[in-house]
């Protein structure tokens, strides 16, 4: 015996039957349709095939390669590649008085010869309150200079004023040429100042 329920044929073992009334007639796919459907079975095969051939381990180690490749490039420009780069490092400090200490920095990749630095303490309309500086044969690539030489004291004069910072660098770089490197700062508004000037 058959039935229906809600539309829908049941036999009389609970099986669901379809009467060929109810099958509607399915047009043909274009070529277009078969062509997408074809490329989308391709995409879906190739995506297969990629995740059997990237495994975890492939992956980290072509991570360690593109850093070591970093990494050697930028030891190469570093190290090797000749460049001039000197950068002076002045720290102000109101220590029952002021206090100028200085350091030399070459970065750069080629030793600076004939090293001659000057650093002033001065009013704001001038006055040469104290000085020191050195005199270098060379300074090789890489490395600092400071010490005693490249610190100064200056007592008696008030922290509730500002004051100059005058910095005179001369040195010849690895082709030989002359280079200049002439800045001030004004201190004095704040007691703890650091500059860093590169050349």
């Amino acid at each position: 015996m058959v039935e229906e329920e809600n539309g829908v044929i049941i036999n009389d073992e609970g099986e669901l039957l379809i009467h060929e009334d109810s099958i509607i007639e399915t047009t043909e796919m274009s070529a277009e349709d078969l062509a997408i459907l074809q490329a989308s079975k391709d995409a879906a095969k190739f995506v297969q095939d990629l995740q059997k051939e990237i495994t975890p381990n492939r992956v980290a180690t072509a991570g360690l390669i593109l850093l070591l490749l970093v990494g050697a490039i930028f030891s190469t420009w570093y190290w090797v590649i000749p460049r001039d780069s000197v950068m002076v490092e002045t720290l102000y400090l109101q220590r029952s008085g002021h206090l100028v200490m200085s350091e030399i920095h070459n970065t750069g990749s080629r030793e600076i010869t004939d090293v001659d630095f000057q650093v002033t303490f001065q009013s704001l309309d001038g006055e040469v309150l104290q000085t020191m500086g050195i005199e270098v044969d060379s300074i090789s690539a890489h490395s600092s200079v400071a010490g005693d030489d490249l610190e100064m004291l200056i007592v008696g004069y008030t922290v509730w004023d500002n004051y100059v910072i005058a910095i005179d660098l001369k040195y010849t770089d690895h082709r030989g040429d002359q280079q200049f490197l002439l800045v001030t700062h004004e201190v004095g508004d704040w007691a703890w100042e650091e500059f860093k000037d590169r050349n």
